[in-house]
């Protein structure tokens, strides 16, 4: 029974993460008719409409268009990179007191509540008529996710507390993450075309509602009392400054600089450079995805054969996605182009997947195996890649160019690759500091204690 309700967690976890990065990515079909609307296009086709831009309004509109508008400097060109980076900043700056409040009150309410304000900035992004709407709604998902990301990801790590098990679960939460920001174009795009732009958004809406539902049933906040008796977590400040979780940190930020940079500049250096048309650079970041799964999937199988090794593994990924990220610049043609992102995609299912296992083993180690404020850390660093790329990628390549840009993303990952090594005597460190197994040792002595033994016998 046991089994079967953390199965049904990590079910509703992963619908939650995959309804996130959807969310962040199906806003991109209906910017072209939102830029129409706001030169005085009314969001309709015409000449009105910016010309170079990744997709065209009206009937013209490819289904697969490019993730951003390219950056030429103009003031709407500003506003469409601060809408894309509002949710990254707010979910940076809120990020610490959620980590906090997960630790205090557990992962099962934060969850709830992440899921809520995503169902909240769901329909208004349906509903949403000008560009401070779509600015409110964009910043109050940076707000649900803060919490509904955080506590997921906390909630898997702690239902999951053996290897290799907790890097199966978490390589599942990663594919799914995957698989909502590369599918959520297409999914937007046709529903957009064929059903107007509020479809997308409330079949969305709904799916949140259904999975908040769920967890309601699953495990509602609460109800178990099992928080009642569990240990402090260890304060945010103390663990960023531990120097083994800041490695992890620093590596988790480095390696998404590429994606996140690229993101907002490739389309438009494929169109200059190649003469990419719109199904072109709309199915750029499609193929990635495959290469994403396939990398989850080695790591998790090689990390239940070799778990020892799990900071070369992170390693050999910030190599790999240096040296493609270097060579993108090379290429001539649409077909050259997706080897390089498929490799910087592999290469960050290869860190994502052995880092963050790493993240909840550094905490059972040296801190208490409460699981909040870890993982806060570590949706900062990928919110620091995210925040700043759709605003300073595009005047990165307007002073110094796309190649430039490429060569230093290349260059700062395999740089950082050696720091790794760091890590390399993690997994003999005995969880001799963990307030928890200290407990656990001594025999339960509270409700929350006996809980977790008779899960660790199960």
């Amino acid at each position: 029974e046991a089994r079967r309700q953390r199965r049904l967690l990590l079910g509703v976890v992963c619908v939650a993460l995959l309804l996130d990065n959807m969310l962040y990515m199906v806003i991109v079909p209906i910017i072209p008719d939102y830029i129409a609307a706001m030169r005085g296009g009314g969001g309709t086709a015409g000449p009105s409409a910016p010309a170079g831009g990744n997709g065209s309004g009206g009937g013209n509109r490819s289904l697969l268009p490019a993730r951003y508008p390219p950056a030429t400097g103009s003031n709407e060109d500003v506003q469409i990179g601060v809408l894309f980076a509002s949710k990254a900043m707010l979910q940076l700056l809120v990020n610490p007191l959620s980590g906090t409040l997960i630790d205090r009150v557990g992962y099962e309410a934060p969850l709830l509540a992440g899921l809520g304000i995503l169902f909240l900035s769901t329909t208004t992004f349906a509903f949403a008529e000008n560009y401070a709407t779509l600015f409110a709604a964009r910043s109050l998902q940076g707000l649900g996710s803060a919490f509904a990301d955080t506590a997921g990801i906390a909630l898997i790590a702690d239902r999951y507390a053996e290897e290799p098990a907790r890097s199966r679960a978490l390589g599942t939460a990663l594919a799914c993450i995957s698989f909502g920001s590369l599918a959520a174009p297409p999914f937007g795009g046709v529903l957009y075309e064929f059903a107007g732009k509020r479809v997308p958004f409330l079949v969305l809406a709904c799916v949140c509602l259904l999975d908040g539902l769920l967890l309601l049933v699953l495990a509602p906040p609460g109800g178990t009392g099992a928080r009642a008796n569990m240990p402090v977590g260890t304060p945010i400040h103390r663990l960023m400054i531990d120097p083994y979780i800041a490695v992890v940190a620093g590596a988790l930020a480095t390696c998404n600089i590429p994606l996140a940079f690229l993101e907002p500049t490739i389309a438009n250096w494929m169109k200059d450079s190649m003469g990419a048309s719109e199904w072109e650079v709309g199915l750029t970041w499609l193929p990635a995805f495959f290469p994403h799964v396939l990398g989850v999937y080695v790591t998790v199988q090689l990390a239940a054969a070799y778990p020892h090794l799990q900071w070369f593994y992170g390693a050999l990924g910030m190599a790999i996605i240096g040296a493609s990220s270097c060579l993108v610049p090379a290429c001539r043609n649409f077909g050259q182009v997706i080897i390089p992102l498929c490799g910087i995609c592999f290469g960050i299912a290869l860190v994502d997947t052995a880092l963050l296992p790493t993240l909840a083993f550094l905490v059972d180690v040296r801190h208490v195996s409460v699981y909040g404020s870890v993982y806060a850390i570590a949706d900062i660093s990928y919110c620091v890649a995210y925040a700043l790329g759709p605003i300073v990628a595009g005047q990165i390549v307007h002073t110094m160019g796309f190649a430039q840009l490429n060569l230093g993303m290349g260059l700062a990952n395999v740089l950082y690759a050696p720091v790794l090594l760091f890590l390399k005597n993690v997994c003999q460190m005995k969880p001799s500091h963990s307030e928890r197994n200290i407990l656990l040792e001594e025999g339960p002595k509270g409700l929350y204690d006996t809980i977790k033994m008779e899960e660790r016998k199960g």
